[in-house]
């Protein structure tokens, strides 16, 4: 029988496919080409520019967004007010800083703001940004047309998010978890009464003049209030395809406190195998994995708790004797190795070895043929993203890939470092969002599973020797199983 020729994506180029006998995984995602065009350029710089009193969670929805919007491929970055005012005073003094009667901070404050403003729009120019979120309170009608104005003149879109929030629970938890703890009260230590009092006052001050935002009088601006952490949201304006992706976002999004907790299914029998893909079960340890992690589950005292698998019995196995809501995701089953399903990375190299160094040098990048990318994984997995930002407390029992690329988004993680997060088996992330990054505890209830972990490699020349395509790789052959020694301890607090 003569060789199959299969195109790799959307290149033109072929490769020959020797004879063998491989199983396509049946429960991979098909690939989607409407699904993966992440990071359409954008055409026209869009800012973004926050509203609303401290401790409203602006800094939190900033964060969160251009993460989000990096994470989809849309070029973002946050512009702090209260950063470059932080370096421009060498730290906090009280707050007297922020009465509207004293001329001199006035002064440093409507100076910082149009330094931030400029930066953003350097960074347009210099680097092709796409998308700047200007975080402030921009509480005066003033402030925001003088943004307005020099946006204008620059020929970039504008868009308002308000954060509106009168739930004294709410205000009172920011103040709290975020404020008390954040860099302008460090210096107050464990003096919490004092930091307290003082940042009372400071929100006083802004209410002195705060003027939000109008349906009559700001009728002609694009803009989105958000009410109470979303119990209600209020939309005028909206317009182009940046701005109704935001908008769609921010509808989905809570900044009350919850955890999700993440992790890959029990060892697999595959796993054993050092195999690709496939749909195989639990090994005996995974069994007893799927036990342990029933009973983590159940000490922690989760409230509301829901757990998603994939669609693949390693994952539906893993949650078996876990007692709560259970829902099964087909965007959440592993990346789709095309015909490089159910093998090992030797085989792999031996009957590919271009293919095998292509995905080595660009592996978020890299498609398997007939297979998918991380970036199609990205592209796939956006729904379930979007459903995590609205709940509460998830458990969710995913795959390798999957599980990198849903980490990648709450940590922030480039594309280059995205597919080489090291997450071992039999062992659980707890992912706490906070205004500043996301707080990861790590706990490993199980040892013994094999490693599954591949380094990044140095050597990525398609004609490396296969020694150095192998290295750190971990490999199977009859009786013998080697593993790479990655490090399982780099997932930080960020």
């Amino acid at each position: 029988m003569l060789p199959r020729s299969i195109s790799r994506g959307p290149s033109s180029s072929s490769i020959n496919i020797p004879e063998k006998s491989y199983t396509l995984n049946p429960f991979a995602s098909p690939l989607d080409r409407r699904m993966v065009e992440v990071g359409d350029k954008v055409s026209v710089p869009n800012v973004i520019v926050m509203v609303g009193l401290p401790a409203r969670g602006k800094t939190y929805i900033a964060k969160k967004l251009t993460r989000y919007l990096n994470w989809i491929g849309i070029k973002a970055k946050t512009f702090n007010v209260g950063e470059y005012r932080r370096q421009a005073v060498h730290g906090y003094q009280n707050h007297d800083f922020f009465r509207m009667d004293n001329e001199e901070a006035m002064k440093i404050r409507e100076q910082v703001a149009k330094d931030a403003l400029d930066d953003a729009f350097r960074w347009f120019e210099d680097d092709d940004g796409e998308v700047a979120l200007y975080d402030a309170t921009n509480t005066t009608r003033l402030r925001r047309n003088m943004i307005r104005s020099r946006c204008i003149e620059k020929g970039y879109n504008v868009f308002y998010v308000e954060s509106v929030c009168n739930d004294e629970s709410i205000v009172s938890n920011n103040i709290n978890d975020v404020k008390l703890n954040g860099p302008d009260y460090k210096q107050f230590g464990h003096q919490s009464e004092q930091a307290l009092k003082d940042f009372l006052l400071r929100i006083k001050h802004y209410e002195e003049t705060y003027e939000p935002l109008d349906e009559t009088l700001d009728s002609d601006l694009s803009f989105i209030r958000i009410c109470d952490a979303g119990k209600k949201y209020l939309v005028n304006r909206p317009g182009g395809h940046i701005q109704s992706r935001v908008i769609y976002f921010l509808m989905n999004i809570h900044i009350t406190p919850r955890a999700i907790y993440i992790t890959r299914h029990g060892e697999s029998k595959h796993n054993l195998k050092q195999l690709l893909g496939g749909d195989s079960e639990l090994s005996d340890s995974g069994v007893e994995y799927a036990k342990r992690l029933a009973d983590f589950i159940q000490a922690e005292g989760i409230r509301g708790l829901h757990v998603w698998t994939s669609q693949m019995q390693r994952t539906i196995q893993t949650a078996q004797y876990i007692d709560a809501p259970k829902e099964k995701w087909k965007c959440l089953n592993e990346i789709n190795a095309g015909i490089c399903e159910e093998m090992t990375y030797a085989e792999i190299q031996e009957l590919y070895p271009v293919e095998f160094a292509k995905r080595d040098q660009d592996k978020y990048r890299y498609r398997y043929p007939g297979g998918e990318s991380y970036e199609d994984v990205v592209a796939r997995l956006e729904p379930a993203i979007i459903e995590l930002e609205r709940q509460n407390n998830i458990l969710v029992i995913g795959h390798q890939a999957v599980l990198r690329c849903l980490l990648g988004y709450f940590m922030n993680k480039p594309p280059e470092e995205l597919p080489y997060q090291d997450i071992p088996l039999h062992t659980v992330l707890k992912l706490v969002p906070k205004a500043y990054g996301c707080e990861i505890t790590k706990t490993k209830l199980l040892e013994g599973a094999v490693d599954t972990f591949r380094p990044q490699p140095k050597n990525v020349d398609p004609n490396r020797s296969k020694e150095d395509a192998l290295l750190g790789t971990p490999l199977a052959v009859p009786q013998q199983v080697f593993f790479a020694a990655g490090d399982t301890d780099h997932l930080t607090l960020q």
